[in-house]
C-alpha cells in the first residue's frame, strides 16, 4: 500500500472512529424517576394556631415507548404511585384554599396516574386511563415553584366533585384528546369520571360512572407565550351548599364554570435572572362549592444568581372570590364573614448539591377562610427535595 492510500484509510478510520464516538446514546425505552419531597411548614404569627408540622410526598414514575418494547407503533404508556404522609398544617392557617400543595386529607399509598398514550397522526395524541386534569388543564409553568394550592388549579374548580375533580391526590378514569395546529395552536378536550378514586382510596378507582362526568376543553396558543381560554361543566346536578327544596334535601345545580391562562418571557428566557410572568382567573356557577371564583398573578426568575444557575425565585397573589351561598351560610352561623380571602407567596429554590434541592418559603394569608374573626396568617416553612 502506498503512502496516499494508507493515509486515507487513517483518516477514513479515524473520522468514523470520531463519528461513533459522537452518536449519542438511544434513549432507553422505560424510564424510572424517583421525587422524595420534605416540607417543614406552620404559621408564625395569626392564624388560628402559631405552631408548624412536618409532612411529605414521595412519586415513583416510569415512563416506556411500547414501540421500542413490543412494537407498538405511538404508543407510550406512563405509571405514577404516590405517596404521602405526615401532618395538616393547614390546620393552624385556618384557609379554605391551603398553604401547601403536598398536604392530603388521607395519608395513603395511591396510584396516581396509569395511562396509555396514542399518537394519531402527526399533530393528536388519546390518552386513556388514570389522568391527573392539572397536567395539562388550568396550568401554568411559570406558577410551578409556587407551594400554594390554588397557584396548581383554581380553586373554584378544585373543589368540585365528590372528592374533588381528578387531580392530586386523587385521580379518576379519563380520556383525553390534544391536537395541535400551526405554529403554537392547541385544543385539548377531556371526559373524567366525576367520581374521583384510584387504587389506594377505599372502594378503588372507580368504573360505574354512576356519579357522572366533568367534560372540560381547553384552547390556545402555548409556547413563548401561552394564552388559553378552559371551559368545564359536569354532566349531573350537585348539590346547592344552601338552598333546599320542600323536603329539606339540597337542589340539585349544574356545577360549571370556566377560566382564561396567560403566560409570557419578559426578557431572554437563556439569560441570566430570566422572567416568566403568568396571570389568569376563573369564574363558576358558585352555587355548589365555597368558591365562586378567583384570580392569580406572579412570576418565576431563573438564574437569580449567575454563580447559581440552578437558582429560582418566584413570588404570587392569589384571591379566591367566595359564593354567596358559602357567605350566608356562615354568617347565619354567626361568622364575621369577607368576601374574599387573599394569599401572597414568595418562595426561593436552588440547589444545594447534585439532586437535592431547598427551597424557603413565606406566605401571608390575608383573612382566612373569609373569617374576619381569625387573624391574618404569616406562614413559614422549608421544603427539601431529593431527586434519584
Amino acid at each position: 500500500m502506498n503512502n496516499n492510500l494508507r493515509f486515507s484509510a487513517v483518516v477514513a478510520l479515524l473520522a468514523t472512529g470520531g463519528a461513533l464516538a459522537q452518536e449519542p446514546e438511544p434513549p432507553q425505552p422505560i424510564q424510572f424517576g424517583l421525587t422524595y419531597t420534605a416540607d417543614y411548614i406552620g404559621v408564625i404569627d395569626g392564624g388560628l394556631e402559631q405552631r408548624g408540622d412536618y409532612l411529605d410526598n414521595l412519586d415513583v414514575l416510569i415512563d416506556a415507548d411500547l414501540d421500542a418494547l413490543m412494537g407498538w407503533g405511538g404508543g407510550t404508556l406512563h405509571l405514577h404511585v404516590l405517596n404521602n404522609a405526615g401532618g395538616t398544617p393547614n390546620d393552624f392557617a385556618g384557609t379554605l384554599q391551603g398553604i401547601d400543595n403536598i398536604e392530603v386529607g388521607e395519608q395513603r399509598l395511591r396510584l396516581f396516574e396509569a395511562w396509555i398514550e396514542q399518537a394519531l397522526g402527526e399533530s393528536a395524541t388519546l390518552r386513556l386511563g388514570l389522568y391527573d386534569l392539572n397536567s395539562e388543564f388550568y396550568a401554568n409553568d411559570a406558577a410551578g415553584l409556587l407551594i400554594g394550592p390554588s397557584f396548581g388549579i383554581g380553586s373554584e374548580l378544585a373543589a368540585t366533585g365528590l372528592n374533588g375533580p381528578s387531580i392530586f391526590p386523587s385521580t379518576a378514569l379519563s380520556a383525553r384528546l390534544n391536537v395541535t395546529f400551526g405554529e403554537d395552536g392547541f385544543v385539548r378536550l377531556a371526559v373524567l369520571n366525576a367520581d374521583a378514586r384510584v387504587p389506594g382510596d377505599p372502594g378503588g378507582a372507580d368504573t360505574s360512572f354512576d356519579a357522572g362526568v366533568l367534560m372540560i376543553a381547553e384552547g390556545g396558543i402555548e409556547g413563548a407565550r401561552k394564552l388559553s381560554l378552559g371551559l368545564w361543566r359536569y354532566s349531573k346536578d350537585q348539590d346547592d351548599i344552601r338552598e333546599v327544596d320542600g323536603f329539606g334535601d339540597p337542589l340539585g345545580r349544574t356545577a360549571q364554570g370556566l377560566y382564561v391562562t396567560w403566560e409570557e418571557d419578559l426578557n431572554d428566557p437563556e439569560g441570566p435572572q430570566a422572567v416568566r410572568a403568568f396571570v389568569r382567573a376563573g369564574i363558576s356557577d358558585g352555587d355548589t362549592t365555597p368558591f365562586a371564583g378567583g384570580w392569580q398573578a406572579g412570576f418565576l426568575m431563573t438564574r437569580v444568581f449567575e454563580s447559581r444557575p440552578d437558582s429560582q425565585l418566584s413570588f404570587g397573589v392569589s384571591h379566591a372570590i367566595l359564593s354567596d351561598g358559602y357567605v350566608d351560610n356562615q354568617i347565619d352561623a354567626g361568622v364575621p364573614m369577607s368576601r374574599g380571602e387573599l394569599q401572597i407567596e414568595l418562595t426561593y429554590s436552588d440547589t444545594l448539591i447534585d439532586g437535592i434541592t431547598v427551597q424557603p418559603d413565606l406566605q401571608w394569608i390575608s383573612q382566612p377562610g373569609g373569617d374576619r374573626s381569625i387573624p391574618d396568617a404569616l406562614v413559614a416553612g422549608l421544603r427539601v427535595t431529593v431527586e434519584l
